[in-house]
């Protein structure tokens, strides 16, 4: 590795992602290179990267269609100014992400990462309401263990106990219902408690006031929670609870969009169109940063008016809608669609979630959930999970893993052979764990 500094040295000077770094300094995985399914560490051991990194590389690393649009954006624009101008490849990602988006959801700003898209979709919302004769309309509600970025925002949206206590004190207008999940041993069904669980938003929303409830936001499929699947009818009464109250309904995809859950988007695995999306991650798989918020394209009209009105949408980020990032946007886009992917997604996630349910038979795991490749396997101990995160990266695995639970969201353009050496490196890692821990 060309560095001046040792490694241990220039780990005291930065920081990796809700690490202890006393800790990760011990044993640092310190990557080189990638490509595909695999990551490379600096000492030329080989990962499978069944995560997708953070769930970024929808069409794995360094794909070459995507690689090939970069070095052509190279050649004519980087960078356009935000303030003064859009360049033609912005207004042409535009296009293209609004010829995918279900519904009306027309209305598209690009951002640089997921927190920036969640971030923007807030504001909209309560500028929008100011504009739309509810000036009152400020609240947002969301669940618990629901994750919607570091952002001070998007932050007050989630639910994520720890991650934002340290923070504290938040943005006032964020309230909160439990997932499902916390339901699910005190009712008869899954379906029923998802029927318990979707009312609650409606008994916040009453008892706030409808008239200052802006919206809700939520993950189709909750990751931080441990892959939180809920039903389809779950999605289609808070659909109508937002309005029947008139509120507006928020989809945090930047984990679910592009292809992963058997769809484009989960919007349409869960046959539900919300208000506004939020997407990004797999968005550019991996190469560049690159989000975007979509709305309906008529709330886009609250924002027009004379230039003394003041009406415009008062926010903005310097790196949004760069040129190079959106040119990255338009091939994983033309790709996932020239192949079908989200089909390919479903077959994937159809095998490989039942090679994982035969991990039942070692008997520490309670549920395989998720949708399409987007796969989670709840653990019925916490020790198993602490364990398993140590024997994956030690069988060459790189995947989610929480003490309760693992998760998995390879690339849609895998193959099946590459869920059977992913499942294999999964069960191998899961035993070694059980043997570790007695």
């Amino acid at each position: 590795m060309p560095a001046t500094v040792p490694v241990e040295a220039l780990l005291k000077r930065t920081f990796v992602d809700f690490h202890q770094m006393e800790e990760f300094a011990k044993d640092p995985l310190v990557i080189e290179r990638a490509e595909g399914l695999y990551y490379w560490d600096v000492e030329g051991r080989r990962y499978f990267d069944a995560i997708g990194g953070i769930f970024v590389a929808v069409l794995g690393h360094r794909h070459p269609r995507v690689i090939e649009a970069l070095h052509r954006q190279l050649d004519r624009l980087t960078f356009a100014p935000p303030l003064h101008a859009i360049s033609d490849v912005a207004l042409e990602f535009i296009d293209k992400l609004s010829s995918i988006t279900p519904g009306r959801l027309n209305y598209i700003k690009p951002f640089s990462g997921g927190s920036e898209a969640v971030e923007c979709a807030l504001k909209f919302v309560r500028q929008y309401w100011k504009q739309s004769g509810h000036p009152a309309k400020y609240k947002v509600v969301s669940r618990y263990f629901g994750y919607h970025g570091g952002t001070f925002g998007a932050m007050a949206a989630s639910g994520t106990g720890s991650r934002k206590s340290k923070f504290e004190p938040h943005m006032a207008g964020f309230l909160k219902v439990p997932p499902p999940t916390w339901y699910r041993d005190r009712f008869s069904s899954w379906e029923e408690c998802n029927r318990f669980a979707a009312l609650a938003f409606e008994d916040v929303i009453v008892n706030e006031d409808p008239e200052t409830v802006a919206a809700v936001i939520l993950e189709p499929i909750g990751n931080t929670g441990g892959i939180i699947t809920p039903t389809e009818e779950y999605f289609r009464l808070i659909r109508e609870i937002c309005n029947r109250h008139n509120v507006l309904l928020i989809f945090d995809e930047v984990i679910t969009g592009f292809g992963r859950t058997g769809n484009m988007f989960a919007a349409g695995t869960f046959g539900v169109t919300p208000d506004l999306m939020a997407v990004g991650k797999g968005i550019s798989s991996g190469t560049v940063p690159l989000a975007a918020m979509a709305a309906r394209e008529d709330m886009g009209e609250a924002f027009l008016g004379r230039p003394e009105d003041q009406v415009q949408f008062m926010h903005g980020h310097t790196y949004a809608g760069n040129p190079f990032a959106c040119a990255a946007g338009i091939a994983v886009i033309e790709e996932i669609q020239r192949h079908r992917l989200w089909e390919n997604a479903e077959r994937l996630g159809s095998h490989l979630r039942a090679r994982l349910e035969t991990l039942k038979r070692h008997g520490v795991v309670r549920e395989v959930r998720g949708k399409g490749v987007l796969l989670g396997v709840e653990l019925t101990g916490t020790k198993i999970g602490t364990a398993l995160k140590r024997t994956a990266r030690a069988n060459g695995l790189i995947m989610r893993c929480d003490p309760g639970w693992f998760a998995v969201c390879p690339a849609i353009n895998s193959t099946i052979a590459d869920m059977d050496e992913l499942f294999d490196l999964i069960e191998r890692s899961l035993v070694q764990a059980i043997e570790t821990t007695g």
